[in-house]
């Protein structure tokens, strides 16, 4: 069993930053990549960023070059750097970890992004 604790969130205005963290706990799992996702109001859950045990990261065209992901393999845990926020890059923010048996999302953490 994992326990996903997720933090950062808030509400910043139009060209902002806010960080956000997630630490996994628990016994039992091995985790191959971690990341975000996000879902905003009326629409489906998608990626913003993952990244790998070996430091090898993905991230969604609209956030490159404005969020940057970051890990901690030795504390199982996962930041996102997100600078020069748009009002469209508010959404629910859920940390995601993934390996051989592992699947696991936190409960998410709002970001608001508005004047």
């Amino acid at each position: 069993q994992v326990q996903l604790e997720e933090s950062g969130g808030g509400v910043v205005q139009p060209g902002g930053s806010l960080r956000l963290s997630c630490a996994a706990s628990g016994s039992g799992f091995s985790i191959y990549r971690m990341g975000w996702y996000r879902r905003a109001p009326g629409e489906q859950r998608e990626l913003v960023a993952t990244i790998t045990t070996g430091g090898r990261a993905n991230y969604a065209d609209s956030v490159k070059g404005r969020f940057t992901i970051s890990r901690d393999n030795a504390k199982n845990t996962v930041w996102l750097q997100m600078n020069s926020l748009k009002p469209e890059d508010t959404a629910v923010y859920y940390c995601n970890v993934f390996g051989p048996g592992t699947d696991y999302w936190g409960k998410g953490t709002l970001v608001t992004v508005s004047a």
